[in-house]
């Protein structure tokens, strides 16, 4: 792996993304979002009933002669992707049904490996006006690691955060960009016809990344990426071919602010804090040998031994894991979050006392 050199980060490279891509480090790049041309299969201009020209199905960009083309160039910039990409780096690609199909299949070919593909479910989308089809009101992402043997980031807590402690989902009902955030010319007209929104790059990004980790997008458009990067703490690269979008790019990115540092922007996750067995509460007195457990309906019941096990009815005797998941009939059991104890009127998980633990040792390590 070679380091990114400092005039390739937080800046707008003009010109072939395949071409640019190939040229950087190997290995450099933490996360790639890429917004490719859809390559829209419409004949012909299509009008909003008031005989309004809707944009976006026939700009240049947009256009391929024939699917092999397409495919041949999504190809190209998915290996270049994949050039740049650290090997435990991720992909983001957002697309239509005219062509995220035809790069997923791609993608795999490639080596990649699919972990999600994200349902952007937009609340206002725009109405089927020939009234010929369903309303198109989704388009999909696919998230990938760079391999199978990728051990790609997840920010499982922060996205459980933004969703009200609740896991989330793979799709995501966000709405178009518009309003303030939509970008104008001095003639009152769209900029970009496809600008996407900010909330959706704010999930990607901070999903998939760390403060501090390089961002690219090779079809940068008017910098909805780098601008959320920027304000996440994060490094990008932004590549574009067409001037007038890295004119208002670099505008829009010129007034963006960090939004903070430390532990504003950084999730602590779960997993990777220190691990404390559960013999460590009997060893500093916080439960005492003897003491019984209950599941959280009361329905189980297992008194702690001397030696950090626990025993319980039936000959079971084991880890608050195993007998957990013995009493249970279950594969696996979290016996952390499973098993409770009695403190004063309240049962409360174990698992509390051992987040103690671990807030005292962050309170000591900062005296330090």
């Amino acid at each position: 792996m070679t380091d990114l050199k400092k005039q390739d980060l937080n800046l707008i490279h003009q010109g072939d993304c395949i071409d640019i891509m190939n040229s950087l480090p190997e290995e450099s790049v933490d996360m790639v979002f890429a917004d490719p041309p859809y390559n829209l299969q419409l004949n012909g201009d299509l009008h909003r009933p008031n005989n309004s020209l809707v944009d976006a199905v026939d700009n240049d960009w947009d256009q391929f002669d024939s699917m092999k083309i397409y495919d041949d160039f999504t190809e190209k910039w998915l290996s270049a992707a994949r050039h740049t990409l650290k090997p435990d780096g991720a992909l983001w690609v957002i697309g239509s049904y005219h062509n995220i199909f035809r790069v997923g299949t791609i993608l795999q070919d490639l080596g990649y490996w699919i972990l999600n593909d994200v349902i952007w479910r937009k609340t206002n989308p725009m109405p089927n006006f020939r009234g010929r089809r369903f309303t198109n009101a989704h388009e999909t992402m696919i998230w990938a690691a760079k391999s199978e043997k990728s051990k790609y980031h997840f920010n499982y807590d922060a996205m459980k955060g933004l969703n009200e402690d609740l896991q989330m989902r793979s799709d995501w009902f966000i709405p178009l960009c518009t309003g303030k955030e939509r970008l104008k010319g001095e003639d009152g007209q769209k900029v970009h016809p496809t600008q996407k929104p900010e909330a959706l790059l704010y999930r990607t990004i901070m999903s998939s990344t760390n403060p501090g980790d390089v961002v690219l997008d090779p079809f940068f458009g008017t910098g909805t990426t780098g601008a959320v990067a920027k304000k996440l703490g994060r490094k990008y690269i932004g590549i574009e071919r067409e001037s007038d979008y890295i004119e208002f790019a670099q505008k829009r990115l010129d007034s963006i602010k960090k939004l903070g540092d430390g532990e504003i922007l950084h999730t602590p996750s779960k997993r990777e804090e220190p691990r404390i067995p559960f013999g460590t509460l009997i060893e500093r007195g916080l439960l005492k040998p003897g003491t019984q457990l209950s599941s959280s309906n009361g329905r189980y019941k297992a008194k702690i031994a001397a030696d950090g096990n626990l025993i319980a009815s039936g000959g079971h005797r084991g880890s608050i894991h195993k007998v957990g998941a013995a009493l249970q009939g279950a594969p696996s059991c979290n016996g952390w979050t499973f098993w409770h104890y009695q403190k004063g009127q309240k049962t409360l998980p174990i698992d509390n006392i051992r987040q103690n633990i671990r807030d005292e040792s962050r309170k000591g390590d900062t005296l330090q």
